[in-house]
């Protein structure tokens, strides 16, 4: 199996006590946790990705604060490689293009925060640079989002971009399914 496991911007701020708490984030990365010790185990490529503001203004993935770290339940081993990166889409002005090639994968899975915005800028990327992606949804979170004076629930909103990313940019799978398809 030649997959390469992209944890994108499960950083502390989007934690209980960050600055912009996500709606089930503590779910999400502990299915993120899963599908790190089941990529750990088969000696699979993970690649971490880490946000740090960089616009002015910015309130939160700040450089230098506990809020931009990687949250502990799926801290980096020394020898996965972390892309810091600053703008949703992971591979804009990153290296994360360069070491996918080094590696020489074609299919990516991906995981992390905010669904609407860097887990869709991400998997659109990589399959208009020619990946195969999988998005675990399960190990994704988002917030609620206004729009024109109206609330969309967060479960709304991460539904729908799941939706739209499932045909034709990625494979949207939970993560027990991606777990039992390694056994097979």
């Amino acid at each position: 199996m030649n997959t390469c496991l992209i944890v994108v911007d499960l950083q502390n701020d989007y934690f209980p006590g960050g600055t912009m708490e996500l709606l089930g984030i503590k779910e999400a990365a502990a299915n993120a946790q899963l599908l790190l010790g089941e990529w750990r185990k088969a000696k699979l490529p993970v690649i971490h990705v880490q946000h740090i503001a960089a616009q002015p203004g910015a309130t939160f993935f700040l450089a230098e604060t506990g809020g931009a770290r990687i949250n502990k339940m799926v801290t980096p081993l020394e020898d996965e490689k972390v892309v810091v990166k600053n703008f949703p889409n992971s591979f804009r002005g990153t290296t994360l293009l360069e070491i996918l090639k080094n590696i020489k994968t074609e299919n990516l899975l991906i995981c992390g925060a905010m669904s609407h915005m860097c887990i869709d800028a991400t998997t659109r990327a990589a399959f208009d640079l020619g990946f195969n992606c999988t998005v675990a949804e399960d190990a994704c979170a988002t917030k609620d989002l206004i729009f024109k004076g109206r609330t969309i629930r967060a479960s709304d909103v991460h539904a729908s971009f799941m939706a739209a990313l499932s045909a034709p940019y990625a494979k949207v799978l939970a993560t027990q399914e991606i777990i039992k398809s390694m056994a097979e």
